[in-house]
């Protein structure tokens, strides 16, 4: 049985904790291959990074797992979500992408059952919050709209520390990037596996590249 619908407001409060950089995921320490795309300059200002967060939103890595995470949260039970789990891995372009979905999921897991009884599954992050975010009944579109607001402003927290950008330019780039954040939280709603795709070839690039970077400050 699916649980009742979460009021919106405590639904709005509860994905606020899961995804803020307080919970025990350990976002702060990753950038996604951004630190190596900075560091060979194709990312030296504000209008860059807001191209190519776009990039990972409407053609990448971002869109992709906001098609896995409405898989899990619809997925009628534990083999289905499985089967999402291993779609997840092998989309990943890298072994640092990989390595960044599956430590998330692990922390994300460990602490949600901790806290809220929730099954400790070894799942990619995106897998791992659609399979909570059904579990507590809160709306799927404000999730993903919620999950890839804070992928973008976890990425641009990256880099407002290696560009270096300021603050504020930081707090443009997410705000011009609402309206996209929205359209493709929507389209990921109802979309099904046959529209997953990937085609951010410089970020994949990037995040193979930084596997081998000699000085870093993130751990992908």
């Amino acid at each position: 049985m699916s649980p009742a619908p979460m009021p919106p407001e405590r639904a709005a409060l509860l994905l606020a904790q899961w995804l803020s950089p307080a919970f025990p995921v350990g976002a702060f320490a990753y950038s996604h291959g951004l630190e190596r795309a900075i560091a060979d300059g194709a990312i030296a200002s504000a209008d860059d990074l807001q191209a190519w967060l776009e990039d990972l939103l409407t053609h990448g890595s971002a869109w992709s797992d906001a098609i896995f995470l409405a898989g899990a949260y619809r997925a009628e039970n534990d083999a289905a979500r499985h089967d999402i789990s291993e779609r997840a891995r092998a989309f990943a372009a890298s072994a640092e992408r990989r390595f960044e979905a599956d430590q998330q999921g692990e922390a994300f897991a460990r602490t949600t059952a901790a806290v809220w009884d929730h099954p400790k599954a070894a799942q990619p992050y995106p897998v791992a919050l659609g399979t909570a975010a059904a579990r507590e009944g809160l709306p799927l579109r404000l999730t993903l709209r919620m999950a890839l607001q804070a992928f973008a402003a976890n990425l641009t927290s990256a880099a407002l520390r290696l560009v270096p950008l300021g603050q504020t330019d930081g707090q443009r780039v997410l705000t011009a990037l609402v309206p996209l954040i929205e359209t493709q939280a929507d389209a990921a709603e109802c979309a099904q596996d046959d529209a997953l795709s990937s085609t951010t070839w410089l970020a994949d690039i990037a995040a193979m590249r930084h596997e081998t970077q000699a000085t870093r400050l993130f751990r992908t």
